[in-house]
């Protein structure tokens, strides 16, 4: 069985679709739970939450990261999937998540690759971009990939690596670091989810990375720079 963790605020014009696509998996309802945790929205995110999740609730700790680990710490089961409220599942993501794991005894962590929701070729380069970075890093054990959109932990083990640091960006690449010391962190291509590119839309590409690139470098926190655009937990 496994447990959906979705971190939301203000993401009533999204949190809808990504939703239904979660109740609309291959794998039996029963099977898994939903767990929205919101940071504080101000529409009609939780509202609309409730309607699809088994469990809503206002974050405790701070940004997305925070978010996750609360969610990973009401979870009933002992896989713990993580994604994005603005992203949509294909019917046989879970499916495959927990088959990836059964046929990885040995994985702490599985991840997989992202396509653009939004048309454009631009989109599509640039994720045909990441995806090959992503797929050359774990060639070269250089550098994990996992998007907090699209990876997947094994519950004791996340517990016992510290969960997710409390960054403004890179919390969900720095995870994998320390999953690794736990078990192997497994890559499947196949395993994909529909990404939004709402922020590169509205704030530019090369301005997104730039910031996320600073952030990163400066250990995940920046007071020049908000990457998410949003301040999960703020009250």
């Amino acid at each position: 069985m496994i447990s959906v963790i979705v971190p939301t605020f203000n993401e009533e014009e999204g949190v809808e679709a990504c939703l239904q696509s979660l109740c609309d998996q291959t794998l039996p309802r029963d099977q898994y739970e939903i767990i929205v945790v919101d940071g504080n929205s101000k529409d009609k995110t939780r509202e609309i939450a409730e309607k699809y999740a088994d469990l809503v609730f206002i974050q405790t700790s701070k940004k997305v990261g925070g978010a996750r680990n609360d969610g990973a710490m009401a979870a009933k089961y002992d896989i713990l999937a993580t994604t994005d409220a603005d992203c949509f599942l294909p019917r046989d993501w879970l499916e495959k998540v927990l088959a990836d794991f059964k046929k990885y005894p040995d994985a702490s962590t599985i991840y997989g690759i992202v396509y653009p929701l939004e048309p454009g070729i631009k989109h599509k380069l640039s994720l045909l971009g990441y995806n090959i970075v992503s797929r050359l890093g774990y060639w070269t054990g250089t550098i994990y990939m996992t998007l907090g959109c699209n990876t997947a932990f094994r519950k004791d083990l996340f517990m016992e690596a510290g969960m997710y640091i409390t960054a403004d960006a890179g919390d969900d690449f720095e995870i994998a670091r320390r999953m690794k010391q736990y078990g192997k962190v497994k890559l499947d291509t196949n395993l994909k989810v529909g990404f939004s590119m709402r922020r590169y839309i509205e704030f530019g590409a090369m301005k997104s990375i730039y910031q996320w690139l600073y952030i990163v470098r400066h250990g995940g926190t920046s007071e020049k720079y908000q990457y998410a655009g949003k301040e999960y937990g703020k009250k």
